[in-house]
């Protein structure tokens, strides 16, 4: 670490930033690359990262429109967690779980992972079936869970309303102790600095405007930089995935939409854990500065505008009110939407495609964020050898032609 006397600290203090040291470099376009990355956000970028530190292929680049880690990954409410239902959907999940659990240490960054456990609320007796099957069904694939009874969540969250008067009765939860939550720019400037590191090249600024095709297969694509070529190609772009598709010749049975969050003024730290109620379609942490993060749904119209509605707003505050009453003075400080592409089952693709050397990795809904590591390194795999990842076969595109879907949407949360 490097160490500067109180003279150091003043002449950097005054520099304007001439003098600080930048934590990757800003590189001019090659002509060519082994694997090119379309999608500068956090599964990319661990994308990239993976490819040069587990398979040792350096000649990468990460292409981003906009800026590193500047679209979901910035857009997001930064829970973790590994709850899923079905085995091939948890395996994946849990995976990134396990990941996530070393990831600071990994990348020498301080991703501010914090494993201050997730509860999801039951407020009918639908809900309670539900969650006994999932947390069994976690249970029997090794992951964490456990059911808890209203007596129990007041212990562990002591300001939420669970008498038997509230609006929404509270009959009882889920909890991962291991799940939590990270500081999301901090993931994508861990793994920038990192890939960085290895030899990738992150180009920003830099809009895919097209593919080189030829006889069913890619050589490259076509930016507002000129054209870069490469064999293999990994298309990471969230809710853009539809069109990127379309612009290769094909369409993928995605939705993209929506989806909101709000933070508040920041509060003397009043809750230490992560609270979601799928039923009422809200989702609340407490930062460590203080803010309180709240999630919403989606709005019931596609678009890829990074705003929401007043209503869908509206309807999760009065929701987050009604369970915590103590909430209902905080003022909001600013809301924001991130663009989720949902698949018909909740279910990622994580595939290749109908042109052969082109990938695909999209379709996370609100599992995006959590996913983060166990996404790039199992789509670093699959790049790498060109083919699907065991942990991603499930996942693969043909499964909307075969059937073999893979269907989350009572563990994949509000988007869905």
């Amino acid at each position: 670490m490097q160490r500067y006397s109180g003279f150091g600290l003043v002449k950097h203090a005054l520099s304007h930033h001439e003098n600080w040291e930048r934590q990757w470099r800003n590189p001019t376009p090659k002509k060519q690359y082994d694997v090119i990355i379309v999608g500068g956000g956090g599964h990319g970028l661990a994308t990239a990262y993976y490819l040069a530190k587990e398979h040792g292929i350096t000649n990468v680049a990460v292409v981003e429109k906009g800026w590193l880690g500047g679209g979901n990954t910035a857009r997001n409410t930064t829970i973790v967690r590994s709850n899923y239902l079905w085995d091939e959907s948890a395996a994946l999940y849990e995976h990134a779980m396990t990941l996530w659990e070393g990831l600071s240490r990994d990348l020498n960054y301080n991703v501010m992972f914090s494993q201050r456990g997730v509860m999801n609320l039951g407020h009918t007796l639908q809900d309670m079936r539900d969650i006994q099957r999932r947390v069994n069904a976690n249970r029997l694939n090794g992951i964490d869970g456990e059911v808890l009874t209203p007596e129990r969540i007041q212990e562990i969250v002591p300001i939420m309303d669970c008498s038997k008067n509230a609006r929404y009765p509270i009959l009882g939860a889920s909890w991962q102790p291991r799940a939590g939550v990270a500081r999301h720019d901090a993931v994508a400037w861990g793994y920038a600095r990192a890939a960085d590191a290895l030899g990738v090249d992150l180009l920003q600024n830099t809009e895919v405007t097209g593919f080189k095709i030829r006889d069913g297969r890619v050589f490259g694509v076509h930016t507002n930089r000129g054209d870069i070529e490469a064999k293999t190609v990994g298309c990471v772009a969230a809710g853009n995935s539809g069109v990127l598709a379309k612009l290769a010749g094909f369409r993928l049975p995605i939705e993209s939409h929506p989806l909101q969050a709000l933070v508040s003024e920041p509060l003397k730290p009043v809750l230490d854990t992560v609270v979601m109620s799928n039923h009422v379609h809200g989702y609340i942490s407490q930062t460590d500065k203080g803010d309180l993060v709240i999630g919403a749904g989606i709005d019931g119209y596609n678009g890829y505008g990074q705003r929401g509605s007043y209503p869908t707003v509206q309807h999760t505050l009065q929701a987050i009110v009604e369970m915590f009453p103590i909430f209902s003075r905080v003022r909001m400080n600013r809301q924001w939407g991130g663009i989720v592409d949902t698949c018909p089952d909740a279910c990622p693709i994580l595939s290749k495609t109908p042109v052969k050397g082109l990938f695909f990795n999209c379709g996370w809904g609100t599992g995006g964020f959590k996913a983060t590591p166990g996404s790039g390194h199992v789509f670093a795999w699959t790049l790498a050898r060109g083919k699907t990842h065991p942990l991603a076969a499930p996942f693969s595109i043909d499964r909307f032609h075969s059937g073999a879907l893979v269907d989350e949407h009572g563990a994949a949360g509000v988007a869905h």
